[in-house]
């Protein structure tokens, strides 16, 4: 039993070789075919009185691509970035809703408000629709919590993040 795994081994071995070997000197004669047919010396090819070769070569510009500029455009990720130094924010366009603490919530018969207070311990009043942070509007008052939507434009597209600000109760 040992004897024959050797001898199949050995066989296959030998067939391997043999396909081999047949395999690079078929390579070998095509390559110096290919040499032969090839060799023709740089005299053959020059005109007369000229040293360079016969054949030249220039490229068509017309409908092609320059072949010299990249491939890949270098493109800003955001295309209207406001400069915020000149634009002055006043009242709560000052603080993020996340720099502010829910309060209070008051229902009058005619609009509905919201007392937050900063870090600092000062209160200010929302309304639906105030502008809050660079980029927040305050959408909708409810009975224990404020949602606010902001806004971005980012690689030309509006990406829209809601916020909500939770009233705590007694105890949280």
């Amino acid at each position: 039993m040992f004897k024959k795994e050797f001898i199949h081994i050995y066989s296959g071995l030998f067939v391997f070789s043999i396909l081999f070997l047949f395999c690079i000197s078929q390579s070998v004669a095509t390559t110096e075919n290919l040499v032969e047919s090839e060799n023709i010396s740089p005299t053959e090819n020059a005109t007369e009185g000229s040293a360079e070769a016969v054949d030249e070569w220039e490229y068509v510009f017309e409908n092609r691509p320059d072949p010299f500029l990249p491939f890949i455009e270098l493109k800003v990720a955001t295309t209207n970035i406001p400069d915020f130094d000149d634009v002055i924010l006043t009242g709560m366009q000052l603080f993020e809703p996340g720099q502010l603490t829910l309060v209070a919530i008051m229902y009058s018969s005619k609009n509905k408000v919201a007392m937050v207070e900063d870090v600092t311990g000062k209160g200010y009043v929302l309304n639906e629709g105030m502008l809050i942070g660079r980029y927040g509007v305050v959408n909708h008052i409810n009975t224990n919590q404020v949602n606010i939507t902001e806004t971005r434009e980012v690689a030309g597209k509006d990406v829209v993040t809601p916020v909500v600000m939770r009233l705590n109760k007694e105890g949280d």
